[in-house]
């Protein structure tokens, strides 16, 4: 992985982050005089006829107006698409990503990187993507010489197919990575239009993306409640004080989340039409089962999950995280989103507390 040679990479996932990772990836160097990245770059998806479509036509149903690069090759198989992989990018949902880990271990070699974009945490073991991932590659004896990190931050990705301006954070495991890792990711995610940072809290940075999907979604109840900006405003700053308090409990720094993929992320979510799991919570707010709209999307909705495992590790740490419960009473409970507003609101009165 240095400068002088080309760097292999393997994307996972054929949905809208996979496709514009594997844009990036494969575009123009802004460091180089316009220059290409000395990158190969392959992506593979679960669905034959999904990889099919987007190998023949080089678009997707899934992001209007984009163009996969003609420099990427889409793979039906898994085998061609790791084939002695510098790097692997997991693009595929927190909730799937252990199964695709474990048809991914014996196609790869040793030292390969890892680097994850799924913003979420897995119900079951309530564990963070790349602490899937490394548990997933275990009981491989040379598995402690493979670097792990992860991408997130502000970056709907309708937008980043657009190539509008954006910001990244690229983080990885101290344990596993010198920094070299971290700032490999940088170097290579970096375009002319998407500048990457990097940042070595890596709970945090996780944490911060799949928590803020939770927030996300009572923001979009909001929306579909006609509640107001007010009323979102205040969700987005109280949400940001349940995701700190949460974080730092468990060990995070507490200024990651006051950063790109802290409060940068959770506005964007909270905010843009294009956000999901915003969107979900309309629904949810007009009135909608979450089970009907869950059905039509096509898109998975990470903050659904998330948050049983939001609610758990609150738990589990003793945190007050009253806006997580909410939604989770909405989604899980039958509770109706204006009873569990009106609930929030009449909390007892107390100093405002951040983190």
């Amino acid at each position: 992985m240095t400068d002088q040679t080309t760097t292999k990479v393997a994307v996972l996932g054929v949905g809208q982050m996979g496709l514009v990772c594997a844009n990036m990836l494969a575009g123009i160097d802004p460091g180089q005089d316009g220059s290409r990245k000395n990158v190969a770059v392959r992506i593979w998806g679960h669905s034959p006829d999904e990889v099919g479509a987007v190998a023949q036509t080089r678009r997707s149903t899934r992001l209007d107006a984009f163009i996969l690069d003609e420099t990427v090759r889409v793979c039906l198989k898994l085998e061609d698409a790791l084939d002695d992989a510098d790097i692997v990018v997991c693009a595929v949902p927190a909730q799937s990503l252990r199964e695709v880990v474990a048809q991914v271990k014996p196609l790869v070699t040793p030292t390969a990187g890892f680097v994850s974009v799924a913003k979420g945490i897995e119900v079951e073991s309530l564990l963070r993507p790349t602490q899937v991932i490394a548990e997933a590659l275990a009981d491989n004896p040379d598995s402690a010489a493979r670097p792990l990190g992860c991408l997130s931050g502000p970056t709907i990705a309708a937008e980043l197919a657009r190539c509008l301006p954006a910001t990244m954070v690229a983080s990885t495991d101290p344990a596993t990575d010198d920094g070299t890792f971290s700032k490999t990711l940088q170097r290579l995610f970096n375009t002319s239009w998407l500048r990457v940072y990097t940042n070595d809290d890596l709970l945090g940075v996780e944490l911060a993306g799949a928590t803020k999907n939770v927030i996300a979604i009572a923001a979009g109840i909001l929306d579909g409640l006609q509640a107001g900006t007010n009323a979102k405003s205040a969700l987005l700053a109280r949400g940001l004080a349940e995701i700190a308090r949460l974080g730092t409990a468990m060990g995070a720094n507490r200024d990651t989340f006051f950063g790109v993929a802290g409060v940068g992320d959770l506005a964007t979510t909270c905010f843009s039409p294009e956000g999901r799991n915003r969107s979900c919570g309309e629904a949810l707010g007009k009135g909608e089962p979450i089970e009907d709209y869950l059905k039509r999307t096509p898109f998975v909705v990470e903050g659904v999950a998330t948050s049983r495992a939001v609610v758990a590790l609150a738990a589990k740490y003793r945190v007050e995280m009253p806006i997580a419960q909410a939604v989770h009473a909405v989604l899980f409970d039958n509770e109706d989103p204006l009873v569990a507003i009106t609930r929030l609101m009449n909390r007892e009165l107390k100093a405002e507390q951040i983190g």
